[in-house]
């Protein structure tokens, strides 16, 4: 049996990645990741009014909200998630760290759990439905509630060795999800430090952590789950699903094109999800200038045969 040059093979033990159980402490780090970003969001506008907020801070926070984005996107989801690409070993690497400091879990628990949230899309034993609890309106917001943040602290996560068994094989992103904290914490140092260097001044450190670590990350937060909750229950259906995913066009931009998610549904290892007119998907731009660049090989790009027969038959979803 041959190994493929982009997985190199490792024995894991039940400790090489996070536990399929969640433990307190683990409870109390995702708090402390989720409050204290969002509680920098909530004193945005105060901090900007009173002058603490420069072009240096605006643009780091772009550059570091792109690089973490794409790591989900291009990295955790179509690569690592749905192997819409192949990757070499550097590019391997670099998305998972990307994706690492997105501060949305380690690498392999990520995938795991999307991978069974598509096993089980909005039926029983999907992780994050919003249909969790039915229908009806009060039903609706419990699920959604539910879906955008609450299933981070059921205890039981799920098992990576069955949905996961590939990437623990990986001895890279086996490390680098048993590496999730202190690279993670990257997140934050890294907007300091250059804050700090560009303007020479512990006030320009200071206010880069705040806008390009804290309020960043929860920006980030809050858009990816957004795709969990949100582009589950509203949304346009042009292609026809076991689910109700939906395409929600305001939140394209903001997530790198992921809110094209009825498509994704549709189509799981299709690189690009928007695939309508008008549809931008920068996620899928990048992939192809990877894959023009040598970095990336044998793209799934969508095939117009496949998404014809996809499409909803009238075409009024």
């Amino acid at each position: 049996m041959t190994t493929s040059p982009d997985v190199q093979t490792v024995t894991t033990t039940p400790d090489a990645v996070i536990s399929d159980t969640l433990g307190n402490a683990e409870r109390t780090i995702i708090v402390a990741f989720i409050a204290i970003p969002l509680l920098a969001v909530l004193m945005a506008i105060p901090v900007a009014w009173g002058g603490w907020l420069s072009w240096t801070d605006a643009i780091l926070a772009l550059v570091f909200y792109v690089i973490a984005a794409a790591g989900i996107t291009v990295g955790y989801h179509r690569l690592f998630t749905h192997a819409s690409f192949k990757a070499n070993r550097p590019l391997r690497i670099a998305l998972a760290l990307a994706g690492t400091i997105a501060l949305q879990g380690p690498v392999i628990r990520w995938v795991a759990d999307h991978r069974k949230h598509h096993a089980f899309s909005d039926e029983e034993g999907d992780p994050h439905s919003p249909w969790k609890y039915g229908t009806g309106p009060r039903n609706v917001a419990k699920g959604l509630l539910w879906a955008h943040i609450l299933w981070l602290f059921d205890e039981q996560q799920t098992p990576h060795q069955k949905y996961a068994p590939d990437l623990m094989r990986d001895p890279d992103l086996v490390r680098i999800s048993k590496l999730f904290m202190p690279i993670g914490s990257l997140s934050l140092i890294l907007p300091a430090i250059l804050g700090g260097l560009i303007t020479r001044s512990w006030i320009g450190a200071l206010t880069a952590l705040f806008w390009a670590g804290l309020v960043r990350i929860a920006l980030i937060h809050h858009v990816t789950w957004s795709i969990n909750s949100i582009c589950h229950v509203w949304g346009k259906r042009p292609f026809l699903t076991r689910d109700k995913s939906g395409n929600v066009a305001w939140l394209a931009i903001f997530s790198l094109g992921e809110s094209w998610h009825n498509l994704h549904h549709a189509e799981p290892t299709s690189a690009r999800h928007g695939v309508l007119r008008f549809q931008l998907d920068p996620s899928a731009r990048i992939i192809r200038w990877l894959e023009l660049s040598g970095w990336a090989r044998d793209v799934k790009w969508p095939r117009p045969e496949r998404l014809a027969a996809k499409r909803v038959p009238t075409d009024a979803a």
